[in-house]
Formats: C-alpha cells, sequence, structure tokens
C-alpha cells in the first residue's frame, strides 16, 4: 500500500468506500482552490471506528490555487491536529454545517480568513475541508471574483450535502476544462449569468460577436453550430442546459471547444450549472496533423516493403535464367538481404510508432533461413531483443542474416547441427552472439583479406551503421560470432 493508504488504514476508522469517495474529492478539488483562491486542506479523524469519538484529525491532502497566491508555503500534508486545537473543524465535524464568518488569523504576514466544510458521504461525516484565503484581497474582489466564490460556496454546500463531486469517470479526465482556461455560469434556465474573459475570448475565437451574458447558451451554440457539418445526437439545448453533467466537444469551421457542464444543486433541486470551456483548435489540428503524419509514414513503410518484394520477384526471375553456379549464389544472396529488409519495414508499417519489437523479426529471418536448408536444424534462444528504433532495427536485421546464413552455409557440423542465439541487453548496450556447432574459421581468418561479402557487409554495417563491434572466435567446438552496439 502507498503512505496514504497506510495512514488511513492505521489511525481512520474509513472503510474502502469512504477512501474511494475521499479520492474522488480529491481528483475535483483543484476546481474548488481556484474558484476559492485558497489553500484547501482535507483532514480526517483519528479514531478507532465510528463510534468512537475523534482524539483529532490527520491532514490527508492540500491543495493550492492557481488563481492566487499560496497561504503556506510548505507542506502540511501528515500533520495532525488534537481535538479542541482548532474549534472550526471540531465543529464541522461535529455538528456536520459549514463554519463561515470566522476571524481572520495572522498567519506569517498574511490576514488569514478560514471556513470549514463537512465531507457528507452515505449519512456520515467522514472528513473536512479547511479553506484558507487572504482575507485582505477578499476587501476588494472584482467581478470575475464574486462569481468564482458564490460558485465555490455553491459546490461546498454540495459537499456538505453529499451531492459533490459527481460519480462520473468523465470528470475526473485530466485533460478536462480548468476554471482558467474559461468558465460560464448559468441560472436554472439556462441562461448566461456571467462569462469570464477567457470564456468570452473563446467563443469570439469560434465566430460569437456579441455579449454572451442573458443569452441562452444553447441557442448560442445552436447559431455557431448552422454553418458546421458536425453530427450531435442531441439538440444543445440539451447538451449544455445543466441538467447533468456532461461532457463534449464543439467544432464549427472557426475552432473547436471542449466543454464540462457541472449541474449546481441546492438540496433535492437544481439551481443552475457552470461549463468549464477550452479552445482546443490548436490542440486537435497538432494531434491530427501528428495522426495523419503517422498514417504517412506506416503508409510509406508498407509502400518500401512492396517496392521490396517486387525487387525480390524480380532477383528471382533473374535467378531461374542464370546457369551460372557463381551468379545464382550472388543473386540468391541478394535475395535473402532484401527479404530481410522488408521484414521490418513491414512490421514498420503496423507499428504506431518508429520502433521494431525485433523478438519478431528474428523469428522471421530464421523461419526463411531454415526453410532454404536441406537438414534439420536444432535451434535455441537465450534471452530477448525487445524493442529497437528503426535506425539499428535495419542494420541489426542485415547483420544477423548474414551471420544466420553464414553458419547454415559453413558453420554447421554434418550430423547434430546446431544453431543458437545468445542476447544480453542492458539499458545502454546490447550483446548478441550466434553460435554454431561446425568446423569453424580457418586459424588464419583476418576480416580485411576475407573475401567473403556477406561478413564484409556485417564489418561494415556493425562499425558504420551500430557504432558497435564483431568478434570472431573458436571455442570448445563451436564457432560464436559476437556483436556489441550501444542502444541509445
Amino acid at each position: 500500500m502507498t503512505s496514504r493508504e497506510d495512514l488511513l488504514a492505521s489511525q481512520t476508522a474509513l472503510s474502502i468506500e469512504d477512501r474511494e469517495r475521499l479520492s474522488e474529492l480529491i481528483a475535483e478539488w483543484q476546481m474548488l482552490a481556484d474558484l476559492s483562491f485558497a489553500d484547501l486542506i482535507l483532514w480526517v479523524p483519528k479514531r478507532r471506528d465510528y463510534q468512537t469519538w475523534p482524539e483529532g484529525h490527520i491532514a490527508l491532502a492540500h491543495i493550492r490555487p492557481t488563481t492566487a497566491a499560496t497561504v503556506f508555503t510548505h507542506d502540511v500534508i501528515g500533520s495532525e491536529l488534537m481535538w479542541g486545537r482548532n474549534p472550526r473543524i471540531d465543529q464541522a465535524l461535529s455538528q456536520g454545517e459549514i463554519v463561515r464568518d470566522t476571524q481572520p488569523e495572522v498567519i506569517g504576514d498574511l490576514l488569514i480568513k478560514e471556513e470549514t466544510i463537512p465531507v457528507l458521504f452515505d449519512g456520515r461525516i467522514i472528513a473536512v475541508i479547511s479553506r484558507h484565503r487572504d482575507a485582505v484581497q477578499m476587501r476588494s474582489a472584482s467581478r470575475l471574483e464574486i462569481n468564482y466564490r458564490e460558485i465555490a460556496h455553491n459546490i461546498y454546500r454540495m459537499v456538505a450535502e453529499g451531492n459533490f463531486p459527481v460519480h462520473n469517470a468523465i470528470y475526473r479526465a485530466e485533460s478536462a476544462p480548468r476554471v482558467g482556461d474559461g468558465l460560464i455560469r448559468l441560472d436554472g434556465g439556462g441562461n448566461i449569468t456571467y462569462a469570464s474573459p477567457n470564456a468570452r475570448s473563446a467563443f469570439s475565437q469560434v465566430g460569437w460577436e456579441s455579449e454572451l451574458e442573458n443569452h441562452i447558451l444553447g441557442e448560442v451554440f445552436e447559431s455557431l453550430s448552422q454553418s458546421s457539418h458536425q453530427p450531435t445526437d442531441e439538440p444543445w439545448r440539451i447538451i449544455v442546459s445543466g441538467e447533468q453533467l456532461r461532457r463534449a466537444d464543439f467544432e464549427n469551421s472557426r475552432g473547436i471547444m471542449d466543454l464540462l457542464v457541472i449541474p449546481l444543486t441546492q438540496g433535492p433541486d437544481r439551481i443552475g450549472a457552470i461549463v468549464l470551456l477550452h479552445n482546443v483548435t490548436e490542440l486537435r489540428r497538432r494531434d491530427q496533423a501528428l495522426v495523419t503524419k503517422d498514417a504517412t509514414i506506416r503508409e510509406i513503410h508498407h509502400r518500401v516493403k512492396n517496392n521490396l518484394q517486387t525487387v525480390s520477384a524480380l532477383l528471382r526471375l533473374q535467378a531461374r535464367r542464370v546457369e551460372d553456379p557463381i551468379a545464382s549464389a550472388a543473386l540468391a544472396e541478394a535475395i535473402r538481404r532484401v527479404a530481410s529488409i522488408a521484414i521490418v519495414h513491414e512490421t514498420l508499417s503496423t507499428s504506431s510508432t518508429e520502433t521494431v519489437q525485433f523478438d519478431e523479426v528474428y523469428d522471421r529471418i530464421v523461419h526463411n533461413a531454415i526453410e532454404l536448408s536441406s537438414r534439420p536444424i536444432t535451434l535455441a534462444k537465450d534471452g530477448s531483443f525487445g524493442i529497437f528504433p528503426a535506425q539499428i532495427a535495419t542494420p541489426l536485421a542485415l547483420v544477423i542474416t548474414e551471420l544466420i546464413h553464414n553458419s547454415l552455409e559453413h558453420g554447421l557440423a554434418e550430423t547434430g547441427d546446431a544453431l543458437r542465439a545468445e542476447i544480453i541487453r542492458t539499458g545502454e548496450t546490447c550483446s548478441i552472439a550466434i553460435i554454431d556447432n561446425g568446423e569453424g574459421l580457418p586459424e588464419d581468418f583476418e576480416w580485411e583479406q576475407s573475401s567473403n561479402l556477406g561478413l564484409r557487409i556485417v564489418r561494415t554495417l556493425t562499425e558504420n551503421e551500430l557504432k558497435g563491434t564483431i568478434a570472431l572466435k573458436r571455442e570448445t567446438g563451436e564457432t560464436w560470432a559476437i556483436l556489441n552496439f550501444p542502444v541509445k
């Protein structure tokens, strides 16, 4: 368990359902802090069960506003208050009432006013929110601040009545609009009573040129959507009426807005709603450009793979017409190399990123190689390649292809043929050994003097493309080709 869960389990009477409810609240309360221009602290009572009087309170969570300066520069999570040290928190917990109109207190250089809100869930007060804000700043509140605080008071009352947060996963999405992105306040009939400057700016960008206030929000959207071909399952009057929690996108030829509609209630009655909105035109266009780019790249890999397969087919036709065995063998090697590159591009054409799951590529390379062999071969593999970027996967596929075919042609014993690969991959390096049980290389073998084209390709690709090293050695009746290269 996490430290927070340990704290709750050892010192509180909270049930699993209570903890889940508090987690939902914590996921929501950045909005509350921003609307309140205040720091919020969530206190849970210390007690063994709900029949026991609390010993005090523990600070479970703390959130700072993005709309005002913080009151607490230090972290208060984990702090404890004995019962009686803070009568406001005690009163909110014991009486289940919001405690306001308290006298400000000096904290550091600031005059701070504290209010406390009980958190009701399943008929019980399971925690208390303390709200701390600058009393001096409150004396000269702007129209925006007045509306934000009135909305905050409504939501705090919903918390005390057990009606907030609204239980819905879309509400807790990290990408949801925030208070600072734009806010519209609606009355019970869906009429706009206040629009923040950012909200007015967002509507201006999608084509609304008049004032927003005193208009019905649904009619505003319907007017803006007349030139749009965006289909909607319901009329905009219903979507943004505020009757229920909704998440929607509005799009027309001028832009795109992400909308979050949150109903405001008082007891059983709905008294209005707030709409948080964010102009996401550039973000969505950028996302669409990335999707288009990814699709284009995958299509390019697909076409490269098809072209390489065409080249292989042409080389295969040519090989059938060649009578010279040396020329025929050379063409066969060329076909094999082209096929190895095609395998990488085929993998990239189905990948959402420019990376390759190389174990799949290796398995196909080995399968293709074994099909050309007339003798039964025992295969083994120890370790995993994992994922490589395309700039590593392509030369590596060619190197492994050459090493495997070199073993099949020159390195296997007449009986009991065996071929295995050993892979050791760390965070920064990869070591690959291709091992066979054949006679191996002559004792006087030297890379510079070798006429084997495959081995020359191996060395060139290893040193120039992979920035690694290749070594061949004979050990206990086996020939080892050991490849080392960095992984970035």
